[in-house]
C-alpha cells in the first residue's frame, strides 16, 4: 500500500497537475474563439486586430517578469537553506534515524540550487534587458 502511494505521488499528481493547467489555457482560449465568432457575426466590418487586444490577456511588463523570479529566487533560497538547517538539526540530535536528515539536506540543496538560478536569472536579465525595461516604462507612461 505505501508503494502504490509513492506511485502516485511521484507519477499522477504531476501529470494531473500538467493537465489541468493545459485544460484551463484551451478553455481560455475557446472562449476568446466564441467572442469573436459572435462579434464577426453580428457586425462583420469590425477591425478584429483591435477587438483581439482587447479581449486578450495583457501580458507582464518585463520588470513584473524579473521581480517574479527574484520572489521566487529567495522563497526556494530561504526553504533550501532551511531545510538544510533542518536536515543538519535532525543529524546532530540523531532525530529520524539516518534517512531523514540526508533527504532534508538533498532537498535543500535541490531547492537551494534553484533559488540560486531564478537569483542569477534576475540579475543577469535585469542587467540585460534594462534598456528595453526603460523603453517599456516610457510607453507604459506615454500610454496612461
Amino acid at each position: 500500500m505505501y508503494h502504490l502511494t509513492e506511485i502516485l505521488a511521484v507519477i499522477v499528481l504531476p501529470i494531473m497537475f500538467v493537465w489541468l493547467i493545459v485544460r484551463k489555457k484551451m478553455n481560455e482560449t475557446n472562449q476568446r474563439t466564441q467572442i469573436l465568432l459572435a462579434a464577426i457575426e453580428k457586425n462583420p466590418d469590425m477591425d478584429i486586430e483591435e477587438l483581439m487586444k482587447k479581449i486578450s490577456r495583457n501580458g507582464k511588463l518585463l520588470k513584473e517578469k524579473l521581480l517574479t523570479k527574484l520572489l521566487w529566487g529567495c522563497l526556494t533560497t530561504l526553504l533550501g537553506i532551511g531545510l538544510i538547517g533542518f536536515g543538519i538539526f535532525l543529524g546532530e540530535n540523531q532525530l529520524g534515524g539516518t534517512d531523514d536528515p540526508m533527504t532534508a539536506i538533498c532537498f535543500g540543496l535541490i531547492s537551494l540550487g534553484v533559488g540560486i538560478a531564478f537569483l542569477v536569472n534576475y540579475f543577469v536579465g535585469k542587467k540585460m534587458l534594462a534598456k528595453e525595461i526603460e523603453a517599456e516604462e516610457k510607453g507604459v507612461t506615454e500610454q496612461a
